[in-house]
């Protein structure tokens, strides 16, 4: 498999290699190991989640406390949807801007985004149905969300998917700036030394 980094420092986009033949095809969507050398420790794998969304539903911005954060892999295993990583640790030299992958079942890619970082996705099709692994198990109290249209952040979805569909609870959500004052959004500091202590767990 292919593993490049997005431009959110931490996040990466993997591309597997797909074996297909009359039968149909084959592919590893997931390997801790060759993960674990990019990111620089194995994923400790807590929980796993499946959505499923109609074409132009738009879910995030999501985000947990810092630590233990949550970091997520993702794919697509029906449809398709654009993936949006979005930088949201203070300090940050990408702190508000965003990089994007298309999802889908032909290429069968998948995102990695690290704690700190926050995620969300716009279905490209009906049933748009994505998988992800996480870190850590839901805890309502430490979970946060950015409005998805805030227009500081400026995420863009296709025009032909017409009014982005949105959660209530998404769309009443704060934008960056009022999570930023209301001290919600985790630190490019405290992150860096998050990550370092799972780099030495791993060692």
């Amino acid at each position: 498999m292919q593993i490049r980094e997005l431009s959110i420092p931490g996040s990466y986009e993997v591309t597997p290699r797909q074996f297909g033949d009359d039968r149909g095809v084959f592919l590893e969507w997931y390997r801790f190991d060759h993960l674990g050398e990019a990111i620089g420790h194995p994923l400790k794998l807590a929980q796993a989640n499946t959505s499923v969304s109609k074409r132009g539903v738009v879910r995030g911005i999501h985000f947990a406390d810092i630590p233990p954060g949550q970091a997520k892999h993702v794919t697509v295993t029906h449809g398709a949807v654009l993936d949006f990583v979005v930088d949201l640790r203070v300090g940050s030299p990408a702190f508000g801007t965003w990089d994007s992958v298309r999802l889908d079942e032909q290429d069968r890619r998948a995102v990695y985004i690290p704690e700190g970082v926050g995620h969300a996705f716009v279905a490209l099709t009906d049933d748009a149905t994505v998988s992800y692994l996480v870190t850590s198990v839901f805890n309502a109290g430490r979970e946060h969300g950015i409005n998805p249209l805030d227009p500081d952040i400026g995420l863009i979805f296709p025009a032909e998917l017409g009014s982005p569909l949105v959660s209530e609870k998404d769309e009443l959500a704060p934008s960056l700036g009022e999570a930023l004052e209301l001290g919600l959004l985790p630190t490019w500091e405290a992150s860096q030394a998050f990550y370092a202590s799972l780099n030495t767990e791993s060692n």
